[in-house]
């Protein structure tokens, strides 16, 4: 190939996002679904901030973890809703690249964010089950904020640095993304350099990311629930529980749509399918999350009262 038309491939400026589909008339019904459920979102999480906030019946750091829980929901959603509202409403399906490097990271960042303040809330519920009697002193002011801390900037880290490699890999064409947002294992498959050293740092990186935090989870709750069987009355076991399912709920939620979404093979046949989880973790599970709170917490349901 000749150096002018490797140049001329490779001044891709913008993306096509395929979307959910291509049937004009599921394109206002999807418009009216997406702004319904971004609407509930980022009124449901800033009401649970809000009553969090202004109720001092709930300062503890459950609830200062929960308002940070749904801080991250509203940007979670914010950095894919909004893109697919505007394009379901205009038919615009094109995204330059600088805004889809931006998307991705954003997204990321997020994502991975959740990741670890889920594991630093079920932790939270570790010390109040397992420790009560120190809990106070485990999980004070200074803990908590320095735990919501390292999630962010752990999660601003590790998607600073996907980012950055992806950002650097050629793409000359075809310039379709078959997804209804910018997302890793799409970008990757557009490009036309050599991916094989990405593909090794993205599957590197997915322990930080998302396997640590996850597997830190799930021995936090085995931890919980032997703790929980060896309480000797029901009535014991079932409040010690209640303090937990919110959490243990949404963790179910989180961690099965994204391991279906991760480990169905990105195939032709199960492409819809694989599009269909990732818009339930992406924009459902912002959504479901306060109502989990809201409806299953007694305290979030007594604040809101007040």
């Amino acid at each position: 190939m000749e150096r002018g038309e490797w140049d001329n491939q490779t001044l891709l400026i913008e993306f096509l996002l395929l979307g959910l589909g291509d049937a004009h008339e599921l394109q206002t019904p999807l418009f009216f679904l997406c702004l319904t459920i971004y609407t509930v979102t980022m009124v449901g999480n800033m009401l649970i901030i809000l009553l969090v906030v202004t109720d001092p019946h709930v300062h503890r750091p459950m609830y200062f973890f929960l308002v940070n829980l749904s801080s991250l929901e509203t940007c979670y959603s914010s950095s894919i809703l909004p893109r697919l509202l505007v394009s379901s409403l205009t038919g615009d399906r094109t995204i330059s690249v600088q805004g889809c490097m931006a998307q991705f990271f954003f997204f990321g960042t997020f994502a991975t964010s959740e990741c670890y303040l889920l594991a630093t809330m079920s932790y939270d519920r570790y010390l109040a089950i397992c420790k009560p009697l120190h809990y106070s002193g485990l999980m004070n002011r200074k803990v908590c904020l320095q735990l919501v801390t390292g999630s962010w900037v752990v999660g601003l880290t590790i998607s600073t640095g996907i980012t950055s490699f992806i950002s650097r890999q050629r793409f000359c064409g075809p310039n379709a993304i078959d997804h209804f947002f910018c997302e890793e294992a799409p970008l990757v498959e557009l490009s036309c350099s050599d991916t094989g050293m990405i593909r090794i740092l993205i599957i590197i990186l997915s322990f930080p990311d998302v396997v640590f935090p996850f597997l830190f989870t799930l021995a936090s709750y085995v931890c919980i629930i032997a703790a929980i069987l060896r309480i000797p009355s029901s009535i014991g076991r079932h409040k010690a529980f209640s303090t937990c399912s919110s959490h243990l709920t949404m963790v179910i939620v989180f961690y099965g749509t994204l391991i279906i979404v991760y480990m169905l093979p990105r195939t032709v046949p199960l492409r819809q399918l694989n599009k269909l989880f990732s818009f339930f973790y992406t924009a459902l599970t912002p959504l479901i999350n306060p109502l989990i709170y809201s409806l299953r917490n007694r305290e979030v349901k007594e604040a809101l009262e007040r």
